[in-house]
């Protein structure tokens, strides 16, 4: 049996009100996209001691376990966390550029961000990431947004003054990004690359953005793939729920439950202690990738943590095409070549 409870994620008390909740029910695991403060979760869960599965993505999770293994060791985040966002863009440009697909009109990168520790994190990591990169990037300006983005249009013109050639919004909430693609498709930057972090994943992007979502890149640390395996799941999918499909939280969920069943059948009981064991010693190919979790109780991603492409999930670029997401990066998991955008001039 599933029992879905609700949580209120911009508060702690509402965070933890779910948990204890299914405290309450006895449930034998809790299974969680992700919350946005997670100690209040996570105190929650280690007090109840179930197996506790979620993709928080946030360093801050990771930080809270290893300050004490023992009483959060029923936590699993089972993806990265998020500053493998920073560190992997500049990756993600430099083989892009290397590839002969896209020619950069200059090496400067503008990142526009959130005022949440999720997204502050994200861009701290890439402007290190810049910094790294020893010129072949430079930092080209930063401009802070407020949730809820009422108005692009200041957004907008700070990044026609600054006119970098790679654009980075470091923000989640989807339909406020497709707000920005109509905003920005109505008086672009001329021949800038334009990266959405994760948020795109969400089905509203393309359902508000409309046309105007065209040739945007957006990537995640944990999606679904398109190879035959995660094609399938994406088939199956679509034919039970018709619609717009997420690309992330669809096929990780998917794999949270098979995880959990995969432990479960080793551990030959729902006891929490022997559940947990199993969960340590995962080893699990599932439709967003490999699972294995490292000392922190969390997965890696491949290319930057792991090289084998088959060790990790894999940090997944995709540019929006003819409507529809596609993945362009990184191999062997790309299935077609970045392409010129709308605002392309050359």
């Amino acid at each position: 049996d599933t029992l879905v409870v609700d949580t209120d994620i911009l508060s702690p008390d509402g965070t933890a009100a779910g948990f204890l909740a299914m405290a309450d029910a006895g449930v034998d695991a809790i299974l969680s996209p992700f919350v946005l403060i997670p100690q209040p979760a996570m105190d929650a869960a280690a007090a109840y001691g179930a197996p506790y599965l979620h993709g928080n993505t946030q360093q801050a999770t990771l930080d809270l376990y290893a300050s004490d293994p023992a009483a959060y060791r029923n936590m699993f985040q089972i993806d990265t966390s998020e500053p493998w966002y920073g560190t992997g863009l500049p990756r993600f440009l430099d083989g892009l550029a290397a590839s002969g697909d896209w020619t950069p009109k200059n090496n400067r990168v503008h990142i526009v961000q959130g005022q949440i520790a999720y997204t502050q994190v994200i861009s701290s990591a890439t402007q290190a990431a810049i910094e790294a990169s020893g010129g072949t990037w430079e930092l080209a300006g930063i401009t802070d947004i407020q949730f809820p983005v009422q108005d692009w249009a200041p957004v907008i013109a700070e990044l026609h003054d600054s006119d970098a050639g790679v654009i980075m919004i470091d923000y989640w909430v989807a339909a406020e990004l497709a707000a920005f693609t109509q905003a920005f498709s109505a008086n672009p930057v001329e021949d800038a690359l334009v990266y959405l972090q994760y948020g795109p994943s969400q089905p509203e992007f393309l359902d508000l953005g409309g046309e105007a979502t065209e040739g945007f890149v957006w990537g995640t640390v944990l999606g679904t793939y398109a190879d035959e395996q995660g094609q399938a799941f994406r088939d199956a999918y679509k034919a039970r729920f018709p619609g717009t499909m997420g690309l992330v939280y669809t096929g990780s969920g998917y794999d949270t439950v098979q995880l959990l069943v995969d432990a479960i059948e080793l551990a030959g009981t729902t006891d929490f202690g022997p559940v947990i064991d199993a969960l340590e010693e995962t080893a699990y190919r599932g439709v967003t990738g490999f699972y294995s979790f490292d000392e922190n109780h969390a997965g890696q991603t491949y290319p930057d943590q792991v090289s084998d492409p088959e060790a990790g999930q894999a940090h997944l670029f995709f540019q929006v095409q003819d409507g529809a997401h596609r993945i362009i990066y990184p191999e062997p998991y790309n299935e077609t070549s970045y392409r010129g955008t709308p605002w392309t001039t050359g």
